[in-house]
């Protein structure tokens, strides 16, 4: 027969006495979910021990070199990712290119050295200084480029020489690589950099990189595995609609997405875009996804999937701590702004605001986020939609939706089902519509606690529960949050008087 208190291994015909004790921590249930993030990228074509498509968890970037390559777009995502959330639990999935186009360079040096001096050479961002001895001629200058460029082997590409012409190779072979930032003299006269007397140095691109690697297999091969964030790379170029679309598809809502009652992963995706205001706000438009982040900027050295890994790492690190508080102001380390001439103004970024694209501003030599939305703007209907504007609403209500289930299957997973007022012994594993509604009451009072969550008296006026009229064994709920939202624009009317 039934005890008051039901157990699940104590079983109730033992006669050997004395004293059995099982341990039950359903009434505890609760935890730190660790929340990991995942890069995608490629990895270079000769090098690296990863297999490709195959997640990989990455600890280090001295690992990540290993992994993917010396120089490989992966490897500096990982780089740029664990500077700005060491803690955070990483994990790459590399890509093949080899199907692809390496991009090249010609940098054509102009003159014989009058002077002893420099050549300041910036590759994606990473600096190179270059000795020039007076009298040294084009074709010297030109061979110390590419020696320089060999004997650093982090850089994104390999260099040959010849005649007064070093020849730059991309190690990345993808059209996206045709974004790779090459110029000399980034700091200007006022850092202090300008070419040593009488020599010029022009850098010309020579052939466009090609064929972004598919995507498909990897995110088949990811699976079911629970990764929160998600960091794409490849964004803005003509061929990425459908890698886009994968990753769009990914974490539909629908029944197969990781957003969807079925598979309920949940997580998000950041990007970058490097393109004028215009191409930006083009771009912006032809997107429509609260899953997805692209943070947009014109004219940076450091290349858009550098950009895309700190946006990244710097969300997460914050949002792990509070889903709900605004990434305004934290710095993206490692991310050279651009020249102040090709900085959005403000009417610019108030433009990109509408049209789905995340912004950044400088302050004390840094690039700082100024607003992380997603690039959601319109229902099914086409209708303007901020309801999810900014990346804390989900990241919100995926804490939420995490804890409910965890509460639920934590406390009730093997409980027994009854309409409110039917009489049972204390300890009996039976649950009510009314038990459920005191646990999701409760729930919502701590969110309130912690600042997930406000107006519980109108949450529990509009919470309804109850016992499916067609399905016995099942509860439907109606959960109305109101998550809270935050301070993002401080309006004041000056309106002053010379005497009152």
């Amino acid at each position: 027969m039934a005890v008051a208190s039901s157990f699940n291994h104590i079983p109730g015909n033992i006669r050997v006495p004395l004293f059995y004790a099982e341990v039950d921590g359903s009434a505890a249930a609760g935890g730190t979910d660790n929340a990991r993030s995942l890069l995608i990228g490629g990895m270079n074509a000769a090098g690296g021990s990863a297999t490709a498509n195959i997640p990989v968890p990455v600890k280090s970037y001295a690992q990540a070199v290993d992994l993917f390559g010396n120089g490989s777009m992966l490897a500096h995502m990982c780089d740029k990712y664990i500077s700005n959330d060491l803690l955070g639990e990483l994990w790459a999935v590399p890509l093949n290119d080899t199907a692809g186009t390496a991009n090249t360079w010609d940098v054509t040096v102009t003159g014989t050295a009058g002077l002893d001096g420099i050549l300041y050479l910036y590759i994606g961002g990473r600096k190179l200084e270059i000795s020039v001895d007076e009298t040294d001629t084009a074709t010297a200058q030109a061979a110390a480029i590419a020696a320089a460029i060999t004997a650093d082997g982090e850089l994104p590409v390999t260099a040959t020489s010849a005649g007064a012409v070093a020849t730059l190779t991309s190690k990345a072979q993808c059209l996206l690589v045709q974004s790779l930032d090459v110029r000399f003299n980034f700091a200007g006269s006022f850092g202090g950099e300008t070419f040593p007397d009488s020599v010029t140095v022009a850098v010309v691109n020579n052939a466009d990189g090609a064929t972004d690697p598919s995507i498909g297999t990897a995110i088949t091969n990811i699976g079911d595995t629970a990764f929160d964030y998600w960091v794409m790379p490849y964004v803005g170029t003509s061929v990425s609609a459908a890698q886009m679309d994968a990753i769009e598809t990914e974490f539909g809502d629908d029944a197969n997405g990781r957003w969807g009652p079925t598979r309920q992963l949940y997580g998000h995706c950041f990007s970058a875009f490097s393109g004028t205001q215009g191409a930006l706000t083009t771009y912006g438009n032809s997107r429509n996804d609260p899953h997805m982040s692209v943070i947009g900027y014109d004219e940076s050295p450091t290349p858009s999937w550098e950009w895309a890994a700190a946006f990244a790492a710097v969300s997460a690190r914050s949002l792990k701590i509070d889903p709900a508080r605004p990434l305004q102001t934290l710095a993206l380390k490692g991310v050279s702004a651009p020249p102040e001439t090709d900085r959005f103004t403000i009417t610019e970024r108030n433009t990109l605001y509408f049209d789905g694209i995340a912004c950044w501003y400088v302050s004390g030599g840094k690039v700082r986020i100024e607003r992380a939305i997603t690039s959601y703007q319109t229902d099914a209907n086409d209708n303007p939609d901020a309801a999810f504007l900014d990346i804390q609403t989900l990241a919100t209500l995926q804490y939420i939706l995490r804890d409910s289930r965890s509460r639920i299957t934590g406390k009730y997973g093997r409980h027994k089902l009854a309409n409110d007022g039917t009489r049972y012994g204390a300890g009996q594993p039976i649950v009510t519509p009314s038990v459920i509604r005191g646990e999701m009451i409760a729930a919502y009072d701590a969110y309130e606690n912690i600042g997930l969550v406000e107006n519980a008296a109108d949450f529990v006026d509009n919470l309804i529960v109850e016992r499916n009229a067609g399905d016995v064994n099942r509860i439907d709920v109606l959960y109305p949050p109101d998550l809270i939202n935050q301070f993002r624009v401080f309006a004041m009317l000056a309106q002053f008087r010379l005497q009152y």
